[in-house]
């Protein structure tokens, strides 16, 4: 098989046939582990590295990857997180709570399932309608007119 890019910007394998078949890009929450909260203590472990193990849990047997990083730069919006996703928006996420894992993996697999690269608002936990910080344009979506 041979990786193609088409047009449209979705990914796809060529087999050995000639038939294309669509392949749906790995979803991926980063999750800061350097956030203090709402109090800005500086308890160990920090607040940020509770949400990452809680997404890392609700994200069990599910496509999602979950990986962490200190300090995402948006330490004014409490604990906050990412969901990326090749060939789609990517969403930034902040005043969430240690235990907002299942809402962040119910985010990313809504993303994932996206036909147009947009994570559906009101499809969203109430947590990702009102955490959004930004929504960041691949550069796929910069070419065209929107």
């Amino acid at each position: 098989m041979t990786s193609e890019i088409p047009q449209d910007g979705t990914p796809s394998l060529a087999a050995s046939s000639g038939e294309t078949v669509q392949t749906r890009s790995e979803t991926t929450i980063v999750v800061c582990h350097s956030c203090r909260g709402p109090d800005g203590p500086d308890d160990f472990p920090r607040p940020g590295s509770r949400l990452a193990e809680d997404t890392r849990r609700a994200a069990q047997g599910s496509d999602v990857r979950v990986t962490s990083f200190g300090c995402l730069g948006n330490c004014k919006r409490g604990l906050s997180a990412a969901i990326l996703s090749g060939g789609s928006w990517s969403y930034i996420f902040g005043w969430l709570k240690e235990d907002s894992g299942e809402d962040l993996v119910a985010g990313a697999e809504l993303l994932a399932a996206s036909e147009d690269g947009f994570m559906p608002f009101r499809a969203r936990p109430e947590s990702l309608k009102r955490g959004l910080i930004a929504r960041v344009p691949t550069t796929l979506h910069l070419d065209k007119d929107q």
